[in-house]
């Protein structure tokens, strides 16, 4: 009977839409709006999860961060609090410091710029530079193709050399060999060294200028203004059988007897994790997708409310119909249940409709912000889920009007 009562709506409910088709087509747009507004933001905020933990994941899980001071957005270096103005920059010193600790198998300091790249006339897009030493591949992966890194005298002597990232060398010099050839970065002239392939979505944000090449952080440090908040960082990575715990003890240790601060003093300096950054990044997209839930929320009210009107214009004009029907024998909770099937086979169809525009926005942003990922399918259960939920919600009234119904009266409505 049930099932019965399921086809017969769903078929009475497909009629409407080919009678009405306007008013039908008009209702379901803000269910369709709604519905493809969740699926598209949850594939954005799905797509910039994978690619930080793409990154961490080449990183690694164990890489920690030594700031002068932490904060989620970019301090102005002109108009510091004094909490920042207090605490000392981050120095090589430091890095060779901790670098020599039993615990610790890899510690450097970084900077990171951004520049325009040239040669011969030819100019590229506003691209990331890391200020860094000869072991970056430990942090950032992938592989040198051509040339070699940095030599320890190149280090120390902040000599004017560059290991390019193919990509960039792609751009600038095609088919020519760029080894020994003279680029400016930032209007500076850098010597070419080697070739180095950088494994995709590595340490940038999708939107964020790409790492296009590596430079000796003294080089970084003399040719170039270095914001010494925002811009200078430690890359600590402990041994294989160190923790994390561990190994940030005996960094914190170590900075705090280097700057001699005594017990009960605050730290001057801040440590980050790898799953601290993700901890960080999931808070700031959570905000983001409630703002866009609300914002599909009120869609998806918009469409119940005229999946509302439409219905009771339905019973007003079907009211013989409906008269006829418990003439014959229907019970309130027939007529109740028909009109509710109905008004959730509409909402359906426009869940179908917005999953499949969600999807098809999903797809283009992912080509667009080169994503490696794919719609989550728990978006797509939940927004046919939340259609059909809507059309039940807002089909109760007019459900309730029809089965309220006399039938007498009914049979006399003109």
């Amino acid at each position: 009977m049930a099932f019965h009562s399921i086809r017969e709506g769903w078929l009475i409910a497909v009629d409407q839409l080919r009678v009405n088709k306007l008013r039908s087509g008009l209702t379901i747009l803000g269910v369709v709006i709604g519905i493809a507004t969740v699926m598209a933001m949850a594939s954005i905020v799905a797509g910039f999860r994978e690619q930080i933990v793409n990154t961490l994941e080449v990183v690694g899980p164990t890489t920690f961060r030594i700031l002068r001071f932490f904060s989620s957005t970019p301090l102005n270096p002109d108009a510091l609090p004094r909490e920042v103005r207090i605490r000392p920059a981050l120095a090589p010193r430091e890095a060779e410091a901790i670098a020599r600790l039993p615990e610790i198998h890899y510690a450097a300091i970084w900077t990171q710029l951004f520049y325009r790249f040239e040669y011969a006339g030819t100019r590229t897009q506003t691209l990331g530079v890391f200020g860094a030493d000869d072991r970056y591949m430990e942090i950032l992966g992938g592989e040198l193709v051509r040339g070699r890194v940095f030599t320890t005298a190149e280090l120390r002597g902040g000599v004017p050399v560059t290991v390019i990232e193919q990509r960039t060398v792609d751009r600038l010099f095609g088919a020519r060999e760029p080894l020994g050839e003279i680029v400016r970065i930032g209007g500076r002239p850098f010597r070419v060294i080697g070739v180095w392939q950088r494994p995709t979505n590595i340490f940038e944000v999708p939107g964020a200028p790409e790492i296009a090449g590596v430079v000796p952080f003294e080089a970084a440090h003399e040719r170039f203004p270095i914001d010494r908040v925002n811009g200078l960082i430690i890359l600590v990575k402990p041994r294989p059988e160190v923790s994390v715990a561990r190994a940030m003890d005996a960094a914190t240790l170590q900075l705090r007897r280097l700057r001699g601060l005594r017990v009960g003093e605050p730290n001057s300096f801040d440590l980050l994790t790898s799953d601290q950054v993700l901890g960080i990044f999931d808070s700031l997209t959570f905000a983001f997708f409630f703002v866009m839930l609300v914002l599909s929320s009120i869609a998806l009210l918009v469409g119940g409310i005229g999946v509302m009107a439409i219905m009771m214009v339905s019973v007003t004009s079907r009211t013989r119909e409906i008269g006829l029907r418990k003439a014959m024998g229907a019970t309130r909770r027939d007529v109740l249940w028909q009109f509710l099937v109905e008004a959730a086979t509409l909402t359906l169809m426009g869940g179908i409709l917005g999953i499949m525009l969600g999807t098809a926005t999903g797809e283009f942003l992912k080509r667009l912000l080169d994503f490696s990922t794919t719609v989550p399918v728990w978006s797509a259960a939940i927004a046919t889920l939340v259609s059909i939920a809507v059309g039940v919600v807002f089909g109760i009234a007019p459900a309730a009007r029809a089965a309220r119904l006399d039938p007498v009266e009914a049979l006399r409505y003109e």
